[in-house]
């Protein structure tokens, strides 16, 4: 019911715009690595330019894993993430080689350092009753509910987030004890893994011209057509896939919503929101080396050997 924390790996993150792929691939090559990407957009296949996925010569260059494993009307959870990443893990060290993760998702990030409580499998029976009492009594009721049997995640909950709600109780309901306690055992600090974690760290004032840059580079390579040519499949783009940054915006444009240039400058808005998210996550990760980054790419990559 739970995935313990990785072991003896190296892992480079930073926020959006941190250049982690380029340094990435050299210190894999600096150090017989393969590449674990820890990019929850990038597994997607066909969200190629808005996710920014290493390049054909990159991935030439080095073997990369966990990319364009789903298909956008997917959903893929933390859960599978952590399942496939231990897989790759094996595999990698198998054939003698060392295993460096690169990538932004704080959520797979901390999953892989401090474990991850999996939980009980769903219980369709068990669900729509629920879904059925939440129908009947209203939202607040299954939220006071979880309150009687789980306080920490009630208070942490709101109450119209039903499918959360029912899966705290559906949690409490198979094992016998609150899912706030299960988590808990998964957010303490491990003893020593071996894991070595680096922060790319750059000063303020270059933080926003690396955002904007990328950002009309994506456009100019090509973003909209992509986005235009998921939109004329025949399914639709899974919740998590519509809301990337990016990709929601060029959704709205191409609905009428706004015009191109406004959908440029909404888009470098909400990645610097993002940017400011992800330091927060790191931040607050006492695993994190912060390697000071500033001028050319290479003043920071001996900090990491």
């Amino acid at each position: 019911m739970s995935f313990p924390p990785i072991q003896n790996c190296r892992f480079l993150t930073g926020p959006t715009g941190a250049g982690k792929t380029g340094i990435g691939v050299e210190l894999a090559q600096k150090s017989d690595a393969e590449i674990i990407s820890m990019d929850s957009m990038a597994l997607y296949r066909g969200m190629d330019i808005g996710t920014a996925k290493p390049t054909a010569i990159e991935r030439a260059a080095v073997p990369h894993h966990l990319l364009d494993v789903i298909e956008p009307d997917e959903q893929y959870s933390v859960a599978q993430y952590i399942a496939a990443a231990h897989e790759k893990v094996e595999e990698i060290r198998r054939r003698g080689r060392s295993v460096l993760f690169v990538g932004g998702t704080p959520l797979y990030l901390k999953g892989l350092l401090r474990g991850l409580f999996k939980g009980p499998p769903a219980d369709p029976a068990f669900r729509n009753a629920l879904e059925a009492d939440a129908a009947e009594h209203g939202p607040d009721w299954l939220h006071a509910r979880l309150a009687q049997v789980d306080p920490p995640s009630a208070e942490r909950l709101h109450p119209n987030d039903t499918r959360r709600i029912i899966r705290a109780l559906e949690v409490y309901e198979k094992t016998g004890e609150p899912m706030s306690d299960w988590q808990q055992q998964f957010n303490k600090l491990p003893e020593e893994t071996g894991n070595r974690v680096y922060v790319l760290d750059w000063p303020r004032h270059e933080v926003n011209d690396r955002i904007d840059r990328p950002v009309d580079a994506k456009f100019a390579a090509g973003l909209v057509e992509e986005v235009r040519g998921l939109m004329a499949r025949d399914r639709s783009l899974s919740k998590t896939a519509g809301q990337a940054v990016g990709y929601r915006e060029v959704i709205e444009h191409l609905e009428g919503v706004r015009n191109l240039d406004e959908t440029i400058a909404l888009v470098k808005q909400h990645t610097r929101q993002l940017a400011k998210r992800q330091g927060t996550w790191f931040r607050s990760l006492p695993e994190s080396r912060y390697v000071a980054m500033g001028g050319l790419l290479a003043s920071g990559i001996d900090q990491l050997q």
